[in-house]
């Protein structure tokens, strides 16, 4: 399968899932310009709104949107612990994955992340928001993972609160809890692995446009 990535994006939460599961890919790095590093092909035509994830299947389908690839990964690989097996416990994945991406990566960080929003607007976001991760303090006391295992939503999760490191107005310190997961899941090999990779391709990132400019 093809996994189409930029790095430290939220598509770093499916390298955790396939390290996770002991599965490779080809990882295909898609820089700002939305050509395909190695080869310089248009991304575009392979996801026409030119986000990543995208994932192609050994089977050719072409995959987007981040909830459904992870949720692919845990499917295609079940012996890797990262899904479940309820439909109830199926229906929590879904319900995490869904609030990882709506009210933390699309509602918090993305207006925050973004060098061109206005500073008032990122002071309503952050007024309207932060109540998100009040939410997720409350429900990690006490618990390892968002379920009773790790599973992809927690790969998600901890990709999108590695963002706080480029966010200044969001110090972990006030939500012990979740910092206390984030911390802990840093050092799972699998999760390990991801951000020390990404870490490096992304300084390359950064040394490739400062050459460029």
């Amino acid at each position: 399968m093809d996994l189409y990535y930029s790095p430290l994006a939220c598509s770093m939460a499916t390298r955790i899932a396939l390290y996770e599961a002991n599965q490779s890919a080809n990882y295909l790095e898609v820089d700002k310009a939305k050509q395909v590093r190695g080869d310089g092909s248009d991304f575009l035509k392979v996801n026409p709104i030119g986000l990543v994830p995208t994932l192609r299947t050994d089977d050719g389908v072409v995959l987007t949107e981040n909830a459904a690839i992870l949720q692919y990964v845990a499917d295609r690989f079940p012996q890797a612990g990262i899904g479940t097996t309820s439909d109830v416990e199926r229906s929590r994945l879904q319900q995490w994955l869904c609030f990882i991406g709506t009210e933390l990566h699309k509602g918090l960080f993305i207006p925050l992340l973004d060098k061109k929003a206005p500073g008032e607007m990122k002071a309503y976001v952050l007024e309207k928001n932060l109540s998100r991760l009040d939410y997720l303090e409350s429900y990690l006391k006490g618990r390892e993972f968002l379920l009773d295992h790790f599973s992809v939503a927690d790969a998600y999760l901890v990709t999108v609160i590695n963002w706080t490191m480029a966010t200044p107005p969001i110090e972990l310190a006030k939500w012990p809890a979740l910092k206390a997961y984030y911390d802990r899941l840093r050092t799972r090999p699998s999760v390990a692995k991801a951000i020390a990779e990404e870490f490096e391709l992304y300084k390359a990132e950064l040394a490739r446009h400062k050459a460029a400019a």
